[in-house]
This record gives structure tokens, sequence and C-alpha cells, in this order.
């Protein structure tokens, strides 16, 4: 969620929906950080409200954690938040602990090592926002499927440049997509392995 090419965006983010909506999210002064808009987010919760409530979610390259956020807000049962940048990591720690959302964990780290190892257990949701500038589409998809972070049934959100089309795994089907300005977003569902179309 940190892009390169943006800039800085200090100071507080809302929650738009959800038990938590109208909390403020402090936001650290990070070169390049861009959150994901109010306009976008409540578009994709529309899109999840039939699927968000219980689900486990994943929010990689997390910035300030407001998607995960907005998830447990709208009734998911747990969101993992993995985010690089240690400022950010330890505002996101903060922005729980003060909303008294126990029901998450942040790591500190990168998400394409993560996402080597085997899970704990598989997500409903993944949420994929990494930096606009780096190409990790393609290879954290490809590892999402491979090592077994999805379920059969799984959502997968992608924001990304409104131009840039993915080879993503055969097994995710387009669920819904739009753009806003020069961002794409899209989420995806993923089939079972051994279904084909």
């Amino acid at each position: 969620m940190t892009h390169p090419s943006s800039r800085h965006a200090a100071g507080k983010l809302r929650i738009i929906g959800g038990s938590l909506r109208g909390s403020k999210l402090a936001v650290p002064d990070v070169p390049g950080l861009r959150p994901t808009s109010d306009r976008v987010r409540e578009t994709l919760f529309n899109w999840l409200m039939p699927v968000i409530d219980g689900a486990r979610c994943l929010d990689l390259f997390a910035g300030t954690g407001a998607l995960g956020i907005e998830a447990l807000s709208r009734g998911a049962a747990w969101a993992d938040f993995v985010e690089s940048d240690s400022r950010l990591a330890q505002a996101l720690r903060e922005n729980l602990q003060r909303l008294k959302q126990t029901q998450a964990s942040v790591r500190s780290g990168d998400a394409a090592t993560l996402l080597r190892m085997p899970p704990q257990s598989p997500y409903d949701i993944v949420f994929v926002d990494p930096p606009f500038s780096a190409a990790f589409w393609e290879p954290i998809a490809h590892t999402l499927e491979a090592q077994g972070w999805l379920r059969a049934g799984s959502f997968i959100y992608l924001e990304m440049p409104a131009q840039l089309r993915p080879a993503l795994p055969e097994a995710w089907d387009l669920h819904r997509e739009s753009t806003a300005g020069a961002v794409r977003y899209a989420l995806y569902r993923r089939r079972s392995a051994s279904v084909k179309l």
C-alpha cells in the first residue's frame, strides 16, 4: 500500500462502515504512502458484503491497515497484517490497540518471504496492494496459490495501475472490477484447483 509515486499521506484516515464506522486511523508521515481511497474501499466492501462476516483475512503490504481494519469493522473474525516498514507496522499495532481490535496480528517483514512458508490455516479473503513501482502482482498471486494460503472459494483483492493486466493463476476467476483514476481494483474468486471451465 506504499506507492513511491504518490505524496506523503500523514494525518488521519477514517473507517467508513461497520462497528468502527467513523473511527480515525493515525497515518504516519512515510514517503510514498497512499492508502486505498474511501470510494474504492466502499465499493470493495459492498462486493464483499455477502462473505465478510466471520471471514479470516490477510492484508499484505498493509500500510495503514485500512483494508484489514475495515474488514474487522464489518464482521471479519480475524485479520493478519503484513508490513515491511517498521514505522507503519508500529502505527498499525497502536491503531488496533486503541480500537480494541484483539482478533488481529501484525507481522513486520517482507510479504514475498512470508508467503514462501505454508500458512497455519488458509484465508477466506486476501488483500494485495503492493507498491505500484514493483512488479509484485504476478509473483505474489502465484505464491498464494502454490503455497496453500487460499481456500476453495477464497476472494483475492488486487489494487494496481489502471493499464495493468497481470497473468494470474488459472484457478482465479474475475468476480468484480472497476477503476478510479489511474487505479484499477479487482476482486477475484478462487475455484477448486480440480475444477476446469
